[in-house]
């Protein structure tokens, strides 16, 4: 074995469908991984024990700010990192990248950090954002190499001095392009459009809604559809407009590929993204995009050639972008498909993403 990497991630489900390729690549080119993960109990912990990782269970609140809990996961990351002395940590999400670097600023281990987003603590402004700011600069100030998956973020990051040289802008994380194939355009008829998020405020949820109700009243031959978790405030909401006929709610996944097949869009209305997974894997499945003009989803998309661009938290931005879609010929709908997966195809290739990984790790060895 050339030597160990440890991963601190806050969820084994986001390690499993948007980064197995990288942790792959990095057992398969002679290190030991070691996943330091919440929730182990996830059968997604049987890919990594199969492909040789060691599965470690580290107990944290993903979400709360508790002062006493967060030391005691910098301790505990610290007594791993002395424990396994890995020759790089690889963190992902705000809790590990922060307390993870802070352990590997006090064992002087290399970090490579991975910025999935700045997250509501920053993007709401305030105090929040001053004490979140204040927490990266301890976490990955040092780091080794900071990845981000966006321009705009890395840009707020350098000015606030949290990263300097060390920062580079990936692809996000980049697609799968074997595991999302190109699939052939669903029929013309009822026009279908699909919303793939967990029904938060900041997702766009309402607008999405909102939009639905709309367009249905208007465009009786199209299809409103729902896939992700309902629990929370919008779920009476959800139950409602699915009463009514407006939304046609599909439950939870963790293969979105067959609900793409018999869909003409998807439509994903966020705040704010990294980068938006959805997005691109809609692209890469052959699926124009509506989708807001922030950073981390006007990336994915190419305005009036593989999706539209709509402001976000506005619904009738959003509107017009549905009817603008509505109004075109069925033939343009499947072009702009096609042109979506050639964007991917050129640009978000996860293996430019594995690459970097590698190239960072090597240099450390």
């Amino acid at each position: 074995m050339k030597g160990n990497i440890l991963v601190l991630t806050n969820f084994i489900a986001g390690l499993h469908s948007f980064r197995k390729e990288v942790m792959k690549a990095i057992v398969d080119a002679g290190y030991q991984l070691y996943i330091s993960v919440p929730d182990t109990n996830d059968e997604r912990v049987n890919y990594f024990k199969g492909i040789g990782a060691e599965i470690i269970k580290t107990d944290f609140n993903r979400r709360g700010m508790n002062p006493l809990a967060d030391f005691k996961l910098m301790m505990n990351y610290r007594r791993l990192i002395k424990q396994l002395k890995p020759i790089a940590v690889l963190s992902y999400t705000i809790k590990p990248n922060v307390y993870g670097g802070i352990a590997c600023r006090l064992t002087g281990t290399p970090l490579i950090a991975n910025v999935t987003g700045l997250g509501d603590a920053i993007e709401n402004g305030g105090w929040l954002q001053k004490l979140t700011i204040c927490l990266y600069k301890f976490g990955i100030g040092k780091a080794a190499k900071v990845f981000f998956q966006n321009e705009t973020n890395k840009n707020f990051c350098v000015n606030h001095k949290i990263a300097d040289n060390n920062a580079i802008v990936l692809p996000g994380s980049g697609v799968n392009l074997e595991h999302h194939r190109y699939q052939e355009y669903a029929p013309d008829g009822v026009i279908k459009f699909l919303f793939i998020a967990r029904l938060l405020k900041d997702k766009g949820t309402s607008e999405y809604f909102e939009t639905a109700k709309t367009i249905k009243a208007k465009y009786p031959q199209s299809e409103f559809q729902v896939l992700g978790w309902k629990e929370g405030p919008y779920q009476q909401q959800l139950e409602e407009l699915v009463k009514d006929g407006v939304i046609n709610y599909l439950g939870t996944t963790s293969d979105i590929r067959p609900y793409l097949t018999n869909v003409h869009c998807t439509i994903m209305p966020s705040y704010h993204e990294g980068m938006s997974n959805v997005n691109l894997e809609s692209a890469a499945n052959g699926r124009p995009v509506i989708t807001t003009n922030v950073p981390g989803c006007r990336e994915t998309v190419e305005d009036g050639k593989t999706g539209y661009l709509v402001d976000a938290k506005n619904s009738e931005a959003l509107i017009k972008g549905v009817e603008r879609f509505l109004d075109l010929p069925y033939k343009q709908k499947i072009a702009m498909g096609k042109m979506a997966r050639e964007k991917v195809e050129r640009e978000f290739d996860r293996n430019i993403v594995v690459k970097a990984y590698l190239n960072a790790i090597e240099s450390f060895a």
